[in-house]
């Protein structure tokens, strides 16, 4: 079942809320000992007995939401009360959260039973899901293969049908990329459109952002559908971002004539493996056939100026909020390499070095939104690769160009990020290898709804999501 119709069926009673846990507890059961996408699992009783009280609530005529019944299992990169949060580090193995982040409060508040946590790399820094916690995750197209970061466990999870739509999180790709990686969506949200905290931080945190994941629009429309909007605790959240119906509006957009700019390779700075190129300029023919117009263009910039920009607010924003395990040799000395690179690099950085890097973000955006007054929507590949090898840490070498650090191979989804737009990765078919592909449609700043709506025509028209991994049978 869509999570649309699985929502339906639980508040039309023709399910029961303990029917479908024992039903996708039986996936989860079946597929992830293969691939690792869910750890940390909760005492099925206690999940059981939820389920009959849930069930219980819609026999008085009571719904909680959207989500009512559904099995989650929330990103385990923030806290979540009563259950292990690590993120993926082993500083904080076995560590028990007193409470929850904000969108896995609204979540549970919307009727979501929380079955396990979705795997993360450490910290969420790389996009490869592996730590020394609970070790790799794998693709689910492809078990051999990396399932893409940091939000690989959910991705897998629900390309997997382990679960019906999952929340995951994105600083650099980690929404997109093991979306890529794995056929599913992933909606990277325009920033603040969904509270991500609380954090000690609340003002320079510009970066990572909370969203949904699923396998069609309609499905992850509706968990947007709790995840977005207001909250006091983040000042900087939009009180516009929750429409009464995500979903509902999908389809009040006439498409015709819609101008879409393809921004490729960036005219050749982006190195990509051989044939994800031609892979996903193929799947523009879907825009085509919905009426768009598709338009090969590179912005003028300097992008080897915007990866040093975006590099230095990444490590500051990184060493800030780890800076406390950096300075405790017995903590420091579990921290992963990458960890330690980018909180050394941080502190190294004057106040200067920060002003200037968000002066050349602020050009970048400057350069979109004038873009975008020619173009509509602009897309580019999700991800510079096809899924690598899930032994290795990651790509040392893209298009026979050498990577220079740990996700330099990542680079085209800093974009997105820097300028705080919405950017929808969407699948873009198989490779040569027929291994996934996936695109990413950035939409002007807070169109997440705008771009939803090109994301379905797109997903109708492609059908690409519709094709199932081989360990589903």
């Amino acid at each position: 079942m869509t999570a649309t119709a699985l929502s339906r069926a639980l508040h039309g009673r023709e399910l029961s809320c303990v029917e479908v846990l024992q039903a996708y507890q039986a996936q989860i059961d079946h597929l992830n000992p293969t691939v690792n996408a869910l750890v940390a699992p909760m005492a099925f009783e206690a999940l059981r007995a939820r389920a009959a009280e849930l069930d219980a609530l819609l026999a008085h005529g009571r719904s909680l939401g959207p989500l009512h019944g559904f099995p989650q299992a929330p990103k385990d990169i923030m806290p979540a009360a009563g259950m292990v949060t690590t993120k993926g580090s082993t500083i904080f193995r076995g560590q028990i959260s007193a409470v929850d982040a904000v969108v896995f409060e609204r979540m549970r508040a919307g009727g979501a039973i929380f079955v396990a946590r979705s795997n993360s790399p450490e910290f969420g820094l790389g996009g490869h899901t592996y730590n020394r916690v609970y070790g790799t995750t794998r693709n689910a197209f492809d078990p051999t293969r990396s399932a893409g970061g940091s939000s690989g466990g959910a991705a897998v999870a629900v390309a997997l049908r382990m679960l019906p739509v999952a929340d995951g999180s994105d600083m650099m790709g980690s929404l997109r990329t093991p979306a890529a990686f794995n056929n599913v969506y992933g909606l990277r949200t325009s920033l603040c459109c969904v509270p991500h905290g609380p954090t000690q931080e609340l003002f320079f945190q510009q970066f990572s952002v909370a969203g949904p994941m699923a396998r069609n629009i309609p499905d992850l429309a509706l968990l947007l559908s709790v995840q977005a909007g207001f909250d006091a605790r983040l000042p900087l959240t939009h009180r516009h971002a929750a429409p009464q119906d995500w979903t509902g509006a999908l389809l009040d957009r006439d498409l015709r004539g819609t101008r879409i700019g393809w921004l490729g390779d960036l005219g050749g700075h982006l190195p990509t493996e051989p044939g994800l190129l031609q892979t996903c300029g193929d799947a523009l023919a879907a825009f085509r056939t919905v009426g768009c117009s598709v338009e090969d263009v590179v912005p003028d910039f300097d992008f080897e100026a915007l990866w040093r920009a975006w590099i230095d607010l990444r490590s500051f924003s990184v060493a800030g909020a780890n800076a406390a395990l950096y300075d405790d040799a017995s903590t420091r000395a579990q921290l992963k390499p990458e960890a330690v690179w980018e909180i050394e690099r941080g502190r190294a950085l004057g106040a200067m070095d920060v002003y200037r890097a968000s002066c050349v973000r602020s050009a970048w955006y400057e350069t979109l939104r004038v873009l975008f007054e020619r173009y509509d929507y602009l897309v580019l590949p999700a991800a510079q690769v096809f899924p690598f090898d899930a032994e290795t840490d990651w790509p040392h070498e893209v298009g026979g160009r050498t990577m220079d650090t740990y996700h330099r191979w990542m680079q085209t989804v800093i974009g997105a990020t820097l300028a705080g737009l919405p950017a929808l990765a969407v699948p873009a078919g198989f490779g040569p290898g027929g291994l996934p592909a996936g695109l990413q449609i950035l939409g002007p700043a807070q169109s997440d709804l705008a771009v939803l709506q090109l994301g379905h025509a797109y997903d109708q028209a492609s059908g690409f999501a519709r094709v199932r991994s081989p360990l589903l049978g």
